[in-house]
């Protein structure tokens, strides 16, 4: 069995507030990028859609949230 040193309680706090402004970093980050392609995303998941639509026809979303997904 492994041997842990012991730490007092302000290294676990200055441990656990560096894995948390990593964790939040590494979350900005992804929706950053996520973010920017946001446009082609939507575009390739409704491209089968307006293929099959009639031509003056438009999207409606059912929720109040569902449009924001894809603005």
């Amino acid at each position: 069995m492994e041997e842990f040193e012991k730490q007092a309680l302000t290294e676990h706090l200055r441990d656990l507030r560096n894995c948390l402004i990593k964790s939040l970093a590494a979350v900005a980050a992804g929706f950053a990028v996520a973010y920017n392609y946001s446009r082609p995303i939507a575009d390739r998941l409704f491209t089968p859609l307006a293929r099959v639509l009639p031509p003056d026809a438009k999207i409606i979303f059912t929720s109040y949230q569902g449009a924001f997904f894809f603005i």
